[in-house]
């Protein structure tokens, strides 16, 4: 396989791009912090994969802070890179949680084989206005590519709660329990009578939730763990323990932190 080409970590904190200094009368603040902030617009560029372990505490100058546990698996490998002229677009696909061959379809073990890479599970994409410095075969290192301090954007799929009414779902106020009420925990009216005479697509009512793909916007990094394959962010994330969960540089950064 041939050598890997030397890799630009991309750091949101060190980004060198052109910042735009908004004044505090164009963004809503208290009057404490009325100073002006650093606004500036990213592409979110290439991240990496892992795995939700738990929760715990995280001491921070004294302040014990919510924090979610991030492993990571073997993997983060990249597969594949796209590029304009080839594919339409520009991406960096990833390659997450290695697995035995027999786990994964022969076309999808022969594209991995192609890059040289292990038998994995999971196979995502990242896209990005340039792919220099990044060739298939390539391993990215968590302790390359952020560091504590960074903000970063976490998705992952919501637990699934099943079937639920209007109340746990929407957040629907219940009726009177008493007094001859015939509609308690009812959502009441669900659309208008001789016109339109139908129910309008969309409408708040009982029915699946969760098991959707959510996102965690400017997530702090506290800790990156590279011995132990870890990283530690604040706050909860989405899913439930072993849930896959994308790490990658937050989009927005500096605008209301």
């Amino acid at each position: 396989m041939a050598q890997a080409a030397t890799f630009t970590p991309f750091r949101s904190s060190s980004f060198a791009g052109q910042r735009v200094v908004a004044k505090s009368s164009s963004v809503a603040r208290s009057a404490v912090l009325r100073q002006p902030v650093q606004c500036r617009t990213l592409e979110a560029g290439v991240g990496i994969y892992g795995t939700k372990a738990g929760m715990m505490q995280f001491y921070k100058d004294g302040a014990a802070l919510p924090a979610t546990v991030i492993a990571l698996e073997a993997g983060n490998i990249v597969t594949q890179v796209k590029t304009t002229e080839k594919d339409g677009y520009a991406a960096v696909q990833v390659g997450y949680r290695v697995v035995p061959e027999r786990k994964v379809t022969k076309p999808e073990l022969g594209h991995l084989q192609k890059a040289g890479a292990p038998a994995m599970k999971h196979l995502r994409e990242f896209k990005v206005k340039d792919v220099s410095g990044f060739e298939a075969g390539q391993q990215l290192k968590v302790e390359d590519m952020f560091q504590a301090g960074d903000l970063v954007d976490v998705a992952g799929t919501t637990i699934g709660k099943g079937f639920q009414g209007g109340i746990k779902r929407w957040g629907f106020a219940r009726g009177n329990m008493t007094h001859g009420s015939k509609s308690k925990r009812e959502h009441g009216s669900t659309g208008p009578g001789s016109t339109p005479g139908r129910v309008f697509p969309g409408l708040k009512a009982a029915g699946q939730m969760g098991n959707v793909r959510a996102k965690m916007q400017k997530v702090e990094i506290l800790a990156v763990d590279a011995e132990k394959g870890a990283l530690v962010v604040k706050g909860s994330l989405p899913g439930k323990p072993g849930n896959l969960l994308e790490i990658a540089p937050a989009k927005q950064v500096g605008k209301n932190v």
